[in-house]
Parts: structure tokens; C-alpha cells; sequence
């Protein structure tokens, strides 16, 4: 194993806030402490580098991520921004000119964005491919548009319920779209695809990812395609990639377990998503006569939870709207009845989204001690009172949505992550979006936020020794280029002075302020070895 010597930076370590350098070995954090006494540690490091006055801090955690979708949205065509729809049609129509994939796959369109405002249809997608099988998902990826070719290829779409003959589907079509697209796509390109994702991640100084597969967004051989890797780095035959830590949604236990999966857990899908109108809500939608899909109820919630907590793996769902979050809070607070709560509590099960609550509900999750895995650019992208939450819910309703806050508040632990492809791997930003909050009541400070997003991830997955630096650690950090200062954020003017004193030893930061430009990552370590390094920053 190696030995790495870093000196001569500002080192994250809340135990040793005034260090500058550290040392790895065999996978583990040795030391931490001062440049001086750093050259005691020099002559037997396979590596010294010379930081250069750089930040290194504990490698982030996206604690809710689709690999091999994050793969394929880098290769497919990429409707983020597009400025109308027939702006994303040409883009589809140079891709499709560009490429020989089997299927053509795009990623982020929002009809919301566009003066058309609305999706475009199955023929004009037609005209656009010149005939052939098209997969083109919403930005949620909780629906998408299918071209004829690819119906004609998966026909049992048709019979689906939430297909509609322009093309668009959703709920139940958009799940039995998805496993026809899986049909149609070599193994080959997944594996390359999931492969693509890890390495982004790295680059972006994420050393952990909590891959969310489920029947409806994954085969089971992804999972067993990223237990391969994950040995294969192990044992030395592949150079270091970010931890992956698996989840299987689906309420089929002993499948999870056979998986090897930390969890029957996450997008294990309770309702849908606010964009796609298919979120499930106690009032209908302001801009849609629906008031949404609910998928699961609390006594299959109940049973789940009891399930999981008995066979020692987390329990957890994909939960967004008010009447879904009744619904599993119901199911945990009866699982707790049966249980009893401490047992409910040592199960540490999770949550995925969790973005209408009330005061009441949070508190019943945090006395469980259920972890909210929340993703804070939702609000930074979708919130404010011009956003697309307000435009589908109302101002009042999309205001006190992704409250972090007011979790903390009642003692809801928090793991941030991106739901890539859904926004992208962008810790920093994340961690900004969070402490700026369109509800200024909802913003927590930037400290808690890099917590939430670095420590907070490896505790959702019932591990408690990372995230930090400190001695006995796993050795997986981040070095990073800051354009501006390092400082204390502090939530308020009324914070004494002297919190944000360099000589107070509190830990600083990156200033995240949003006219400031944020942090590149140089150098990411995953368990002591090089998973990503930009050529030629370091020496």
C-alpha cells in the first residue's frame, strides 16, 4: 500500500485546525500537523507533494446517484438549457447525425423553460432521428418521450398505464420503457457507462457514491458489474475508483441481500416527481388536474421496514410529495409500534428526497433516527417563487420545501448527493445551494452543509469512520484549487467576531457566496491511491 506525504496547504481537520500537512498510509490517515514537523514523515513516503497553499478536505459523498444513467447522459445528447423545443429537437437532430448507438438516449429537458411550453411529440421526434429508436428523458428522469422506432422495438409500452400516443410516458410505461431500454443496450456499454460516471465522480473530489438501483432503472447485473470493479481495484487490477456503496429499491429483501446490497433501499418509489406532475399530494397540482400517483401505502411501508430491520439491512424510499411522506412516516411509526423504537432506530433506514414535510413528520423521523438524503440543487434549480416548484404547487407549497433546516432543527440526520443524471456531480455547488436556500428560514450554514455532504454520506450507510480527517480515517481526501478565501460562514451578523478569528481554530471553508466562483478539484484520493489527479498541478 502507499505512503503519501501532503504539506505546505490548509488541511480540513476539525481535531487539528490549524494543520497544514498530512500523511496516508496503507489506506489510513497517520498523521496530521504542521510543515515543520512534517519532514519526520518525508523519508519513508512513496509520495511527498507540495500542496502549493492548496486545500485538501475529506473526498465528498453523493449519497444518491444512477451510475450507469450519469454514463449515458455524457454521451447522449444533452437538452440542459435547451432554449425552446425546437432548440432540443435540432440538438437531438445533430446527435442522431453524430452517432450509430443502438438507441439514442437524451437527457434534461424541461418544457417549463420553453415558450412552447410543452414536450415535443413521438412524430416530431420522428423527423428529428430520421426513424430510429429514441429515448429522451425529462430532467426528474421520471418520464420521457419514445420515438416510434423504439415502440415499435418494446410494443408492451403501449399497454402501459401513463402511455400516450404522442410518445410521452410516465409512471408504470416510463418503468416498462426503461427495462426495454435495458434490452436493447449491450452490457458492454453500461459497464463502459458506470465506468465513465465513477470517473467523473473522482474528478469532481467524491470519493463515495450511493448507487440507487431498482428494478425500474437498472438491470441487477449493474450491481454485479460494480461489485466487480470494486474487487478488482482491491486486489490491485484496476487503478483506484470512488467507493460505491449498492442500494436495491424494491421491497424484495432476500433480492437486496443476494445483490450484496447495504439496503432494499432507495428509489424504491413511493410516488413520483414534482416536475413530472407524478408526485402524490394531499391537494392537486396548481397547474395540472391531478394530484398525483401514490405507488406504495403505509402497511407496505410497515411490512418493509419490519423486513428490513430484521434482516440487519436499511430500509428506505423515493419520497416527495405531502401524501407519500403521510403515508411513510405512517409506516415507520407503526414499524416502531411492532418493533419498538430503539430497534427501529439501530436499523438507521433512509429516505430519498423527503421535500414536502411538516414539522411534525420530520420530528417522528428524527426520534427514529431515519437519515434524509436530500439533494440541495432541487431548490438552487426549481425553488424561489418564479420556479417550476411554485409554478406546479403554488408559491405558499413550494416555499417550505427541501427544508433543511428545520430537519436539522428536530434532529433529522442529513447526506447530501446530486441524483445524477438528474443535476450533476457538483459537491461545492451543492454544499453553496444549501446555505443559500431560496427560504432564507431553510438555509443552513455552509459548515453543516459540507457535513451533510462528506461526513453525513458515509453515516447514511451505516459507516462511521469516514468523511473526516482525522487519525484512523480512511484515507480518501480531495485537494482543491479555492479562486477565493477560506472563511467561517457564520448563519448571522449577531455571531461573535472572534468564531471567525483564524485563531480560533474554527475550521474554514471555502467562501461559497454566490458571485464567487468555486473550488476545482486537483487531486482526489480514494483509500490512500490516485483516483483522479489533473496533470501537472501538483508536484
Amino acid at each position: 500500500m502507499t505512503r503519501i506525504l501532503l504539506h505546505g496547504g490548509y488541511v480540513h481537520a476539525p481535531t487539528d485546525p490549524h494543520a497544514s500537512a498530512l500523511c496516508i498510509d496503507s489506506g489510513v490517515i497517520v498523521w496530521t500537523g504542521d510543515d515543520d514537523a512534517a519532514v519526520h514523515f518525508a523519508d519513508n513516503a512513496d509520495r511527498v507533494v507540495d500542496l502549493g497553499g492548496r486545500l485538501v478536505t475529506p473526498a465528498f459523498v453523493d449519497a444518491h446517484a444512477h451510475l450507469a444513467q450519469t454514463g449515458f447522459a455524457a454521451t447522449g445528447v444533452d437538452l440542459n438549457g435547451a432554449a425552446s423545443l425546437h432548440d432540443a429537437l435540432d440538438r437531438v437532430s445533430a446527435h442522431a447525425r453524430a452517432t450509430t448507438a443502438a438507441v439514442l438516449l437524451g437527457f434534461g429537458w424541461d418544457e417549463t423553460m420553453w415558450p412552447e411550453h410543452r414536450a415535443f411529440t413521438r412524430e416530431e421526434l420522428d423527423r428529428a432521428t430520421d426513424g430510429r429508436p429514441a429515448f429522451l428523458s425529462r430532467v426528474d428522469v421520471h418520464s420521457a418521450v419514445l420515438s416510434t422506432a423504439f415502440l415499435d422495438a418494446c410494443p408492451q409500452v403501449t399497454r402501459a398505464e401513463g402511455y400516450d400516443a404522442s410518445g410521452r410516458v410516465l409512471r408504470d410505461a416510463h418503468h416498462v420503457a426503461r427495462t426495454g431500454l435495458f434490452a436493447l443496450q449491450p452490457q458492454a456499454d453500461r459497464e463502459e457507462a458506470i465506468l465513465h460516471a465513477l470517473r467523473a465522480a473522482a474528478g469532481a473530489g467524491i470519493g463515495m457514491v450511493h448507487e440507487m438501483g431498482a428494478p425500474h432503472i437498472c438491470p441487477p447485473r449493474d450491481l454485479e458489474t460494480l461489485a466487480a470493479l470494486s474487487e478488482a481495484v482491491a486486489i490491485g487490477k484496476r487503478p483506484a475508483l470512488p467507493e460505491v456503496e449498492r442500494y436495491w429499491g424494491s421491497l424484495d429483501v432476500a433480492q437486496a441481500q443476494a445483490l450484496g446490497c447495504t439496503g432494499a433501499a432507495g428509489d424504491l418509489c413511493m410516488d413520483g416527481s414534482i416536475g413530472s406532475h407524478t408526485s402524490a399530494l394531499h391537494k392537486p397540482f396548481a397547474d395540472a388536474q391531478t394530484s398525483g400517483h401514490l405507488y406504495l401505502d403505509a402497511a407496505q411501508v410497515t411490512a418493509h421496514v419490519i423486513a428490513c430491520t430484521d434482516a440487519q439491512i436499511q430500509a428506505g424510499f423515493h419520497v416527495i410529495g405531502d401524501r407519500a411522506v403521510s403515508e411513510v412516516v405512517a409506516g415507520f411509526r407503526a414499524a416502531a409500534e411492532v418493533l419498538g423504537a430503539a430497534a427501529v432506530v439501530q436499523g438507521r433506514h433512509r429516505l430519498e428526497h423527503v421535500e414536502i414535510a411538516t414539522t411534525e413528520e420530520m420530528t417522528v423521523l428524527g426520534s427514529l433516527g431515519v437519515t434524509a438524503s436530500m439533494q440541495p440543487m432541487f431548490d438552487a434549480l426549481w425553488g424561489g417563487e418564479d420556479g417550476v416548484y411554485a409554478q406546479r404547487l403554488g408559491v405558499d407549497r413550494a416555499r417550505s420545501m427541501n427544508a433543511w433546516a428545520s430537519m436539522s432543527k428536530v434532529g433529522v440526520p442529513l447526506a447530501f448527493g446530486s441524483d445524477t443524471p438528474v443535476t450533476p456531480f457538483a459537491p461545492w455547488a451543492g454544499v453553496r445551494a444549501a446555505a443559500w436556500h431560496h427560504t432564507e428560514t431553510e438555509r443552513i450554514t455552509a459548515r453543516a452543509a459540507f457535513n451533510a455532504h462528506t461526513r453525513g454520506g458515509w453515516r447514511a450507510a451505516r459507516r462511521d469512520d469516514g468523511g473526516v480527517i482525522a487519525l484512523g480515517a480512511p484515507g480518501s481526501i480531495a485537494v482543491w484549487d479555492v479562486p477565493g478565501d477560506l472563511v467561517v460562514q457564520t448563519p448571522d451578523a449577531r455571531v461573535a467576531a472572534w468564531s471567525t478569528d483564524p485563531r480560533a481554530g474554527v475550521p474554514q471553508l471555502p467562501d461559497l457566496h454566490p458571485d464567487v466562483d468555486l473550488p476545482t478539484c486537483v487531486l482526489t484520493l480514494v483509500g490512500g491511491e490516485v483516483a483522479f489527479e489533473e496533470s501537472g498541478a501538483l508536484t
